[in-house]
């Protein structure tokens, strides 16, 4: 696997989806160019917000598509293009409806799992799914009628609490997964429980 050179946070553009739960994984990257003090600027070629910053002595290209979602996949393929960035260089975050709020999951490769995001970057990426995934908990409705307007929905004030608290821990693990210490990574962040 190589190095991750890149991680995309998945969501929706526009003020009216920035606090729903489909955008947790642009909560993630926006947290990173804070983090960084660096600033997500648009950038019409990749189709997306994108800052260069480094962590943990890591050079990282962050970056948000401003695509909707199910088109995500245009923005991915524009930088990993432009940049020579190969799919196993990807760290791709989002939300996933079969993780509670509060904890998050690193995984590689395999299928999208009916998610509209990656489903789209697989596509782009020329049928490859061999990147990384941060899979943020945002919870299920209960039911597969409810998904869409439940992941279109904001979260209430404790869930958003929750999964800022894992986004927290997914920053603290950065710095081995970015290094190639998948376990160690994996360890620490799939332990967490939120307080």
């Amino acid at each position: 696997m190589g190095d991750v050179k890149a991680i995309i946070g998945l969501g929706n553009p526009g003020s009216e989806y920035e606090s729903t739960r489909h955008n947790a994984g642009a909560w993630l990257v926006e947290q990173l160019a804070r983090d960084a003090a660096q600033t997500l600027r648009p950038e019409r070629k990749f189709l997306g917000l994108h800052a260069k910053v480094n962590l943990a002595g890591h050079d990282l290209h962050l970056l948000n598509p401003t695509t909707y979602m199910n088109r995500s996949g245009a923005s991915v393929a524009a930088l990993c293009q432009f940049f020579k960035i190969a799919p196993d260089e990807l760290l791709v975050a989002h939300d996933e409806l079969d993780i509670a709020p509060g904890a998050a999951r690193y995984k590689t490769g395999g299928g999208h799992g009916g998610h509209n995001g990656l489903r789209d970057i697989i596509s782009a990426l020329g049928n490859v799914n061999a990147f990384h995934r941060l899979r943020i908990g945002i919870g299920h409705p209960g039911s597969a009628k409810l998904v869409t307007h439940y992941v279109l929905g904001s979260p209430g004030k404790a869930e958003r609490q929750a999964i800022d608290d894992a986004l927290t821990e997914v920053v603290a693990t950065l710095p081995d997964a970015l290094a190639g210490n998948w376990a160690k990574a994996m360890n620490r962040l799939h332990s967490f429980r939120p307080s």
